[in-house]
């Protein structure tokens, strides 16, 4: 499915599976995130293609809104709650600055922690 925004001069398509990979890796550039639940690595989002990332990454896009359900894995080192508030962050600008949509929710589900 494409999502489309309107500007003055037309519309921009922009297919669902970008959205995925743009908060695949915000939330994988973020310090502490070992992977996303399934061993999704930074590098692995742009080579597996969407059908793994979609186990880890769920969007739901209503309008010019999107909401967004991510499940990660972090390195045991970290502070989950401020780990998660990053994560939080950093996939909400990325998916506005990239797209021009609102982001209104951004869930963080924590899959597991590694040693």
């Amino acid at each position: 499915m494409e999502e489309s925004v309107r500007n003055k001069i037309g519309v921009i398509r922009i297919a669902d599976e970008v959205i995925l990979a743009i908060a695949g890796l915000a939330a994988t550039d973020v310090k502490g995130v070992s992977t996303l639940a399934g061993g999704i690595t930074n590098d692995r989002i742009t080579t597996s293609g969407i059908k793994d990332l979609g186990k880890a990454v769920r969007i739901n896009v209503v309008e010019n809104s999107v909401e967004v359900r991510i499940a990660v894995v972090l390195d045991g080192t970290v502070s989950i709650p401020e780990c998660s508030e990053e994560i939080q962050d950093k996939v909400k600008n990325q998916i506005e600055s990239m797209t021009g949509m609102d982001v209104t929710e951004v869930q963080v589900i924590i899959a597991g922690v590694t040693a």
